[in-house]
């Protein structure tokens, strides 16, 4: 299936040191994949990546996957307020 990829920040060197792009990219993942999956395809570790959207959502990452998707993922560091206004953490 096929998904497109965009990275934020920190990650676009770390996937373009992996060999990857970071922006528009289109790419063939098997079926079923897990977000947990792509990084590890992209060879990401989990602390690499703080927030994933997906089609503009955050998510978890074991959610699936589905042809078309488009993924965003954000790295630590994101600024505070701003975690909390996408919705990668909650506010207390």
């Amino acid at each position: 299936m096929k998904i497109t990829l965009n990275a934020f920040s920190f990650l676009q060197k770390k996937l373009t040191d992996n060999g990857f792009g970071f922006y528009n990219v289109e790419m063939e993942i098997p079926e079923k994949s897990t977000v947990n999956d792509l990084l590890g395809i992209l060879k990401l570790a989990g602390e690499d990546v703080e927030g994933v959207f997906v089609n503009g959502s955050i998510v978890s990452f074991d959610v699936n996957l589905n042809s078309g998707d488009r993924v965003g993922l954000l790295p630590p560091g994101t600024p505070g307020p701003y975690r909390v206004m996408l919705g990668i953490v909650k506010k207390h």
